[in-house]
């Protein structure tokens, strides 16, 4: 049975000049999985667009949006795109989508590399049509963190969890707090990468760093080794182990950091995983007095642009930077 004419096969929703791109960001770019996934949704989802804007395609009952064929797209194609079809693709975007500004900013990312990569590094283009295209605005909102009370709850829920993994559960915890990791960082850690107060971790990008361990987490590796000898061990260099013997795994560590938020009184459902690496953060700036640039550092973030939503502080905090303020007693004479 033939398929319509225009509609996808799945295996055929890409061209070679679109996968050549998606390798390049892989290989020499060095961008995770996630992100190509991302990559390649993002430039489909302009290609079916740019084929049913010009009428190359018709919708039907029998062909979908998702299901328009964007194999041909070809040289002669990529060169016929203009600025124009990049602003209509991001006005279908908010109109016909009701897509975020967040995602429409994703997608302008997205867009105004591979172009970037079409002209600068393959020539295949010659303009770059997405030059002009630009950014949308992002509001700005203050993720959630734990104040220090609930993360002083969070640990001791942790302490005292009846648990036969108590100690690698309130490792786990311990670690999140005070050194800010991704759950990727924290899961994918093995044993060598620890040596005495310092601790290897692979970031983002296969970018290693360095972080430095503090006495809570030494004494919480140190209580948990023993525990990890006991329990049988498939794989012997990660350093959290499931009750299989295996590396823990991502969904295991949101279980187990969702049950302690229960357990500590913290509504599960308003805070995840990395709310703790945002709490690491704030309590650093805000009682440590962490400069951002140290900060950014030990969070691993490319640009310290990243790493100033992090130094938010709360009202209270600058109620009482104001009132220091050494001209705050002054008083007019009579």
């Amino acid at each position: 049975m033939s398929r319509p004419k225009g509609k996808s096969s799945g295996d055929e929703a890409t061209f070679p000049i679109l996968e050549q791109y998606l390798r390049y960001m892989q290989a020499v770019q060095e961008k995770s999985p996630l992100t190509i996934k991302e990559y390649k949704y993002d430039l489909i989802l302009l290609f079916r667009f740019l084929k049913l804007d010009r009428g190359m395609v018709s919708l039907s009952d029998e062909i979908k949006f998702e299901d328009i064929c964007i194999n041909d797209i070809d040289e002669k194609f990529l060169n016929s795109i203009t600025s124009d079809d990049l602003f209509a693709f991001m006005i279908y975007l908010s109109r016909e989508r009701k897509a975020s500004p967040s995602t429409r900013a994703r997608k302008v990312a997205t867009i105004k590399s591979f172009f970037k990569y079409l002209f600068q590094k393959k020539r295949i283009v010659k303009d770059d049509p997405s030059y002009d295209l630009e950014t949308p605005r992002r509001p700005k909102r203050l993720p959630k963190y734990l104040n220090l009370e609930q993360s002083m709850n969070l640990l001791d829920a942790a302490e005292h969890a009846d648990s036969q993994f108590a100690s690698r559960d309130y490792c786990i915890v311990t670690l999140f707090l005070n050194c800010g990791m991704r759950l990727s960082e924290l899961r994918g850690i093995n044993l060598s990468d620890i040596s005495d107060d310092t601790l290897r971790v692979v970031g983002k990008g296969n970018k290693e760093r360095t972080i430095y361990l503090n006495e809570a987490c030494i004494r919480a590796l140190s209580d948990y080794y023993p525990e990890r000898d006991s329990m049988k061990k498939k794989d012997k260099e990660a350093l959290f182990l499931s009750s299989r013997g295996t590396r823990i795994s991502a969904p295991m560590i949101q279980n187990i950091i969702k049950r302690l938020f229960a357990a500590s009184g913290i509504d599960a459902s308003s805070y995840s995983v990395h709310k703790l690496r945002h709490t690491c953060a704030t309590l650093m700036y805000k009682y440590g007095q962490v400069d951002i640039r140290t900060l950014q550092t030990i969070l691993g973030h490319q640009s310290v642009a990243t790493t100033q939503i992090y130094t938010h502080v709360d009202e209270d905090s600058l109620h009482d930077a104001v009132s220091k303020n050494p001209l705050a007693g002054v008083k007019k004479e009579d």
